[in-house]
């Protein structure tokens, strides 16, 4: 495993580096890198660090989420209002209509599969976005009219919305039923995730006012307050839904209400431990990419994702009518709103696991989806955001 991370972490900096120095994003480099060194290419890592890829990939992730809440300013959001509410869910869910028009015909697989394929590949990427939306805040960009506030709080909702459905198609496809208490379920993850991560972060708030200690041992305590809310959200079944990492983004956000100063240097400290883990990443989700399906997959699936890209910016599109945002400013929200990687990475096998008749297409399908989107969408970022917001 030792080698294994030497490997991962050397190798995702030499080729971030060099993509850098070709004035392209970083992580494509680091997507690379993990191609390379994975299962279908090289065949370098170690089979102990990918029976772990999941597990690690998911604490990157709760590291780029709490250094989200730590920025995000209730106030610059609230500024937004309608548009960070409806960013939540209806950009998923034109993509989600757009797969159920487009992959029977072009695929040949049924509506149902497709709609579990749709929930698959709708699902944002905070793990792209959010690193993409803090170097704007830090750098200025668009914050007057709080869009990389507003993007950033939209993407990490989406993802609950996104996952409570896939759950809910994958049981009916499997053979099992689905009633409107799966659809109660998506309401009660986002109110219970809030609320648990609200509480937490006020907690957090009293105890570090009565109790002094060094930031490091503050990053400690809050990261695995964190990783307790990502296991209550894996131990609570039924109607009872919990969205932990919405819980840990606000437990962020109600420690920077209560404690401004103090989050400004710990999101200091989580920068630092980004570096390390957004490597882990990007590395393990190129790792996790199944090179000889996406080969296979021909034309069909990526006119698929092209086709549910454009229904999924027309859904942007839709939550900012009515509001200041000039053309360009929209245009760039639209682009900000396209990468995939972490969600699809993670549940993209689960269909085929289940031993669904649709499970190859589907990884097939999530598989292209984060190649052509990642760094697609990355790239429109970091090329557009000079170009389209003022500073």
């Amino acid at each position: 495993m030792l080698l294994s991370l030497a490997l991962i972490f050397l190798c995702g900096l030499a080729l971030g580096g060099i993509f850098w120095k070709l004035h392209l994003p970083q992580l494509l480099g680091m997507l690379l890198t993990g191609i390379l060194l994975g299962p279908y290419v090289l065949n370098l890592l170690d089979s102990s660090i990918l029976g772990i890829s999941a597990d690690l990939r998911q604490i990157a992730l709760i590291i780029i989420l709490t250094r989200a809440g730590l920025n995000l300013d209730l106030e610059d959001l609230k500024k937004v209002g309608r548009p960070a509410a409806l960013l939540c869910f209806v950009p998923a869910a034109f993509e989600i209509a757009g797969m159920l028009l487009l992959a029977p015909r072009l695929l040949g697989i049924s509506l149902l599969e497709a709609a579990v394929m749709g929930t698959v590949v709708a699902a944002v990427s905070p793990a792209v976005v959010v690193p993409g939306m803090l170097k704007l805040m830090e750098e200025g960009y668009g914050t007057q009219k709080s869009i990389p506030q507003m993007i950033m709080a939209g993407a990490s909702v989406d993802d609950v919305f996104v996952i409570v459905l896939f759950t809910s198609f994958t049981g009916l496809a499997g053979g099992g039923g689905i009633s409107a208490w799966d659809f109660v379920r998506i309401p009660v993850s986002i109110l219970l995730g809030l609320a648990g991560g609200i509480l937490c972060g006020m907690l957090l708030v009293v105890f570090f006012r009565k109790v002094h200690m060094r930031d490091s041992v503050k990053v400690i305590i809050i990261l695995s307050l964190s990783f307790l809310l990502v296991t209550l959200e894996h131990a609570l079944t039924g109607i009872v839904g919990f969205s932990g990492l919405l819980a840990v983004m606000s437990m962020g956000i109600a420690l920077q209400k209560g404690r401004k100063e103090a989050a400004v240097r710990l999101s200091a400290k989580y920068s630092k431990l980004w570096v390390a883990a957004e490597l882990l990443l990007f590395v393990l989700v190129g790792a996790a990419v199944d090179i000889p399906y996406a080969f296979r997959a021909g034309a069909a699936a990526a006119a698929v994702i092209l086709g549910v890209l454009v229904f999924r910016m027309l859904g942007v599109l839709i939550c900012l009518l009515g509001t200041e945002l000039n053309r360009k400013e929209k245009l760039f929200c639209m682009f900000a709103y396209m990468p995939k990687a972490t969600v699809q990475a993670a549940i993209g096998s689960v269909p085929l696991a289940m031993g669904l008749a649709c499970g190859n297409i589907v990884l097939t399908v999530a598989v292209l989806a984060i190649l052509i989107t990642a760094p697609t969408g990355a790239f429109l970022i970091d090329f557009t955001y000079k170009r389209f917001l003022s500073k």
